[in-house]
């Protein structure tokens, strides 16, 4: 039976409410791949042991929740607007939902080519319009999450898209997200301007 929120684990101290909207993190009912089969983000706790890119099975250490708009959904800025993703256009295979500044890892051959590593880390955003992505007016509140281990990481969602994960999150005030580890090579992230750049030499080839 999935826990609710209201359950001890919810009540760690290793669990942080925000208390502003945010528009990175993993949308409730995205699928993320743990030690015991694929389950509901939300339904994640501290302790549990999520399957990520490079470093297998790692603990979840640190919990992040919060509203995408805390305010009435039909007053949500298109800036702050999901992003809805067809099954397959990031490898996933089913439909979900994407926050604009959550990044996202793609794979492509022009990456390679480019920057000498097939699989890049952009923000969601730059992808509005590619293989059918687009952005999606909230209907209703929508629930975000964001998972922290001991070290930045990359996590399996919906069987195929790859989710990126850093070790700060929001409630961590000494440190902006976008900081890398000083101790520990980090993921490169994008820019905006760059990962636009990309996807459309993506397109390009793509449609050559």
């Amino acid at each position: 039976m999935p826990r609710k929120l209201d359950d001890r684990s919810a009540r760690d101290s290793n669990f942080f409410m925000g208390d502003d909207a945010q528009t990175q993190g993993i949308v409730h009912g995205t699928k993320v791949a743990t030690k015991i089969g694929w389950c509901r983000v939300e339904d994640v706790f501290p302790g549990d042991k999520v399957l990520t890119f490079d470093g297998g099975f790692q603990v979840c250490t640190r919990i992040e929740r919060n509203l995408l708009w805390h305010g009435n959904a039909r007053d949500c800025p298109l800036s702050a607007w999901p992003l809805h993703v067809p099954a397959g256009a990031l490898g996933n295979q089913s439909a979900m939902l994407l926050l604009p500044d959550q990044p996202i890892m793609v794979e492509s051959d022009t990456a390679e080519e480019i920057l000498g590593d097939p699989f890049t880390l952009m923000p969601a955003a730059a992808l509005d319009g590619f293989r059918g992505i687009e952005r999606s007016a909230p209907a209703d509140r929508v629930w975000t999450v964001s998972l922290c281990f001991d070290t930045d990481q990359v996590v399996f969602a919906n069987i195929g898209a790859l989710f990126f994960c850093p070790k700060v999150l929001s409630g961590d005030l000494t440190f902006d997200i976008w900081e890398a580890d000083p101790s520990k090579p980090a993921y490169s992230i994008l820019s905006m301007d760059e990962a636009i750049t990309l996807r459309k030499m993506i397109e390009e080839r793509e449609d050559s």
